[in-house]
Order: C-alpha cells, then structure tokens, then sequence
C-alpha cells in the first residue's frame, strides 16, 4: 500500500520541487508565458483528449459536474462561518474556499491514482471549477462587471462543448485530429506541476498559523460534502472517490492571483496556498488509502 501511494504522490512531488528549486537556484522562468499556453492550448487539448475519447456516458458527466456545483456552492455558503472563524472579510475566504487546485495538483495525482477513467471524472470537476472561478471568481476580484467577456474569450470552454457534444452524440475525433490534441495535451501536466513549484517559491508567505488552521477546517469540510454530494445524485463509485479527492486539494494558486488583482490581503492568501499544499502531501496520501 506504501510503495502505491508513493507511486502516486512522487511525481507530484518531484514535478513541484523541480520548479520550486529552479526559481531557488536562480534561474528565470516564464510564468506569464508557460501559463498562458497551458491555459490556452494545453488545457483545451487536454479537456478534448480526455473527454472526446473517454469511457464515461454523457449521464455521469452531467451529475459528475452537477455534484462539482453543488459542492462549489455548499463551500461558498460555509466560506461565511470559515470567515467568522479566522476574523477575515468573507470576499477574502470565499474563493479559497471555494476552488481547490483541481489543475496543477487534482489532475496529475487522479491520473496516477485512478487512470485514464478516473481521469476523465477528474477533467470534469476540473472544468466545473474554471467555468465558476473564471465567472463568480474573476468577479469578484474585478470591478469591470464583464465575467461573460472573459468567459467567451476562454478557449476551454469551446474545448468543453466539443467534448460536451462528442460524449452526447457518441462520437469520436478523426484519428488525424486525436492524435494531434492528445499530442500537444501531453505537455500540459508536467508543466501545470512544474508551475506550481515555481509559483511556491514566488510569493511571499506572511500568515502560516492562519494558513494551517484554514487548511485543518477546509479540508475535512470540503471533504464531507463531496462525500455528501456524490451519495446524494447517486454517482457511480469512482466518481465518488474523483470528486472527494479533487474538491479536498489544496487552495489553487489561483485564488492567489485574483486577490492580488482585487488587493484582498494577498498575503494572506498566500499563505493559505503555501500551507495548504504542503500539508496535502501529508493528508493526500491518506485519502487516497481510504478512496481506494
């Protein structure tokens, strides 16, 4: 059971170390640039390569997603007691609560953990976690008003309804077109974790009690309710264990960046990122011994 759960956690953790020593060391690394072609290129052909060929009816998609929004929306509600809790304005919890690092961290260890089925349930709460983080989320850290814009300028959710639409017409990718998407999707993880470190190192940690002590309430909560959730719609039994594991990792690095823009104590969230990722290497493992 050991040796599987480090097979599982030693990519992760060695992909995110591999960015974190680099910045350490020195060297430059083109954040705005690799997260722009993973978000644009890599994320889409990783969404199309996962879905347009996966083993998961239509059915389970939608309640897979269904019960990723419920859980996003139980979170937001609990975001108002976890603020009371830390003594912080509910606009600074409410993302961190809200949007665990389903990306960078959820993809790669559901990946190893549960294959290429359990990684399609894993594509899916993933993408129900962007389209509400990039419309709820990029509102709240803007004042422009204009979550539509940004919603209808992401090539992701194009790559959504094509997928969306291969899973409901039972239909597959031109062989030619397979191969190239699942090509160029084969980069995406690897730099996803390789950005995580760098992004550890990067920012300045000021709050690390309160950091743990978010981490030790959100992630039991977060926990139980996609426990709750996934019983509730019925979802088949690897969905289940997908959706409790992706909706329990860490604060995504995110979260981070939209406080900045909207200067909510980015600091502070900061620390809530930083802490929260460290301890998932410590409580992940367990989760995983108890899902499997």
């Amino acid at each position: 059971m050991l040796a599987e759960l480090f097979a599982v956690m030693a990519p992760v953790f060695f992909g995110a170390s591999l960015g974190y020593f680099w910045i350490r060391l020195g060297y430059d690394y083109p954040v705005e640039f690799v997260t722009k072609l993973v978000f644009n290129i890599g994320t889409p052909a990783l969404v199309l390569a996962a879905l347009g060929n996966a083993e998961i009816d239509a059915q389970s998609f939608g309640r897979t997603m269904l019960g990723t929004l419920l859980v996003l929306a139980a979170m937001g509600l609990a975001s108002v007691l976890m603020a009371r809790l830390l003594g912080k304005n509910w606009k600074v919890i409410v993302s961190p609560m809200m949007f665990p690092n389903t990306g960078n961290m959820g993809l790669p260890v559901t990946l190893y953990a549960f294959g290429s089925a359990g990684f399609a349930y894993a594509i899916t709460a993933m993408v129900a976690v962007s389209l509400v983080q990039f419309t709820f989320g990029a509102l709240l850290a803007s004042r422009s008003g204009r979550p539509l814009r940004t919603l209808a300028r992401t090539p992701t959710v194009y790559a959504i309804l094509i997928a969306t639409a291969l899973l409901l017409t039972d239909t597959t990718l031109p062989r030619w077109l397979a191969n190239t998407v699942d090509l160029i999707s084969g980069f995406s993880v690897p730099l996803m974790l390789i950005t995580l470190g760098v992004s550890l190192a990067s920012i300045q940690v000021k709050s690390i009690a309160a950091g743990f002590k978010f981490s030790l309430l959100r992630i039991p909560a977060a926990a139980a309710i996609a426990y709750g959730v996934a019983q509730l719609l019925g979802l088949p039994p690897l969905a289940q264990s997908v959706l409790v594991l992706q909706m329990s990792m860490p604060v995504a690095v995110y979260n981070y960046l939209f406080a900045q823009r909207a200067r909510r104590e980015p600091e502070f969230v900061a620390g809530l990122v930083f802490c929260s990722t460290l301890l998932s290497f410590l409580y992940l493992p367990v989760l995983l011994a108890v899902l499997n």
